[in-house]
């Protein structure tokens, strides 16, 4: 970030030299480059002597790597910061590996990438849909929305299993045939091949209608330099149906681009969004679905795009710039459905390249609103109505969307189209 003007991204690429020591081992490189950062570039809401617990995980780092001197690890670094990090308790600030930095660069720069169309996240008893692509390999070979993907070539998925969410990428990017074993509503042990193509590495929203009238867009990411326009687009195609109601689906949102987030959450009011970093600040400006300057903004305080009911689905995956969005559309009147968010939508961070290629994600900046007032750690819902995971996979019925239904005065969801 420069002092004039920070990037306007939550996530981002900072553009950094790679640190290196002829005598170091490469354990000691990767902490000694991400301790320096977070000493110097940190500025978020802890107040933790962060010189200290680098002082203090500097010598956990020297007893692990002491049996392998020079030889020790990027991952036994990679560990010992991970835990450095969780001790500072800023969820924002972690270290991620290369294969998550490669994907960040894939789905930020638009790129096209093998890929089965399914996008997945780790439950304990394995791998849930929570997306397919219209057209995609997953979709022509039968993989449905809330699908429970139980092994991947006869290896046993989900958390703390063979193969989690990110191992799953990692098998796509092969472009080899995925053999699925899947359990959905009456069916126990579904066997699914599919075999991945090249698709675009960021999910697009997607539009649809769970009951007459009431349309649902589910939003996966704000990361793509177009997620705001993409939005807007399903918002009027979802006009020019006739929809009365509008439910926004966030659950398995984890953030993206403030430009972006902010722009999109106009559609209900225009949004002005502060941020202060360290040595300056800037705001962030959203009116009718587009980014504009916070003065466009205060010229025109009652534009809004969607004027009907509203309804926003959040849980525990909702993170950063998706709880930036719900907070502003809270502010318009929008009801906030489901459980409570992660926790880091105060706030926002750069990326850093590290020398094993990784990334250190670091919280950079402070978030206000318009006023002044520092934004929520998290949000809360309106109405509470966490997911019933296993009803959700057992008989099919998500009992958040099912709430906001109900919130606004909608009866009973028919099969989606």
């Amino acid at each position: 970030m420069s002092n004039s003007r920070p990037l306007l991204l939550l996530l981002t690429l900072a553009c950094t030299p790679l640190f290196s020591s002829a005598h170091a081992s490469p354990a000691s490189d990767l902490f000694s480059r991400a301790s320096t950062l977070f000493e110097q570039e940190y500025y978020g809401w802890s107040a933790a002597d962060r010189r200290a617990l680098v002082n203090i995980y500097s010598g956990t780092l020297q007893t692990r790597c002491a049996p392998e001197g020079q030889a020790c690890s990027f991952e036994t670094g990679r560990a010992v910061l991970t835990e450095m990090f969780e001790a500072f308790h800023d969820e924002h600030t972690s270290v991620r590996d290369a294969d998550t930095a490669e994907r960040l660069n894939e789905i930020q720069n638009d790129l096209s990438v093998p890929r089965t169309g399914a996008r997945v996240i780790k439950q304990p008893e394995g791998l849930l849909v929570v997306g397919v692509q219209a057209s995609s390999p997953a979709e022509r070979a039968g993989v449905k929305l809330y699908d429970l993907i139980k092994t991947v070539n006869g290896q046993s998925a989900g958390e703390d299993q063979a193969v989690d969410s990110a191992a799953f990428v990692r098998l796509e990017r092969t472009a080899a045939p995925m053999s699925l074993v899947v359990q959905r509503p009456g069916v126990l042990a579904l066997g699914i091949n599919v075999t991945p193509q090249t698709l675009k590495a960021s999910d697009p929203p997607t539009l649809s209608y769970p009951a007459p009238g009431t349309a649902l867009i589910t939003l996966p990411t704000f990361l793509a330099g177009d997620s705001a326009r993409q939005f807007l687009q399903k918002v009027s195609e979802a006009q020019a149906a006739g929809a009365r109601q509008l439910i926004i689906d966030l659950r398995y949102n984890g953030g993206g681009r403030l430009d972006q987030c902010v722009a999109a959450a106009s559609i209900f009011k225009p949004v002005v969004y502060q941020a202060k970093f360290r040595g300056g600040n800037w705001s962030y400006g959203g009116l009718d679905g587009e980014q504009v300057t916070p003065m466009s903004v205060r010229s025109h305080p009652a534009n809004r795009i969607w004027n009907g009911p509203a309804a926003i689905l959040v849980g525990e995956n909702t993170a950063s710039c998706a709880e930036v969005f719900t907070f502003y559309a809270q502010k318009s009147g929008v009801k906030a459905v489901g459980a409570a968010t992660k926790g880091v939508g105060n706030s926002g961070v750069n990326f850093f390249p590290l020398p094993d290629r990784g990334l250190l994600s670091l919280t950079t900046l402070r978030a206000y609103d318009e006023t002044g007032e520092p934004l929520p750690e998290r949000v809360s819902p309106d109405v509470s109505a966490p997911t019933d995971f296993k009803t959700l996979v057992t008989t099919g019925d998500d009992t958040t969307l099912s709430a906001a239904l109900k919130l606004l005065g909608v009866s009973a969801p028919t099969a989606a189209k």
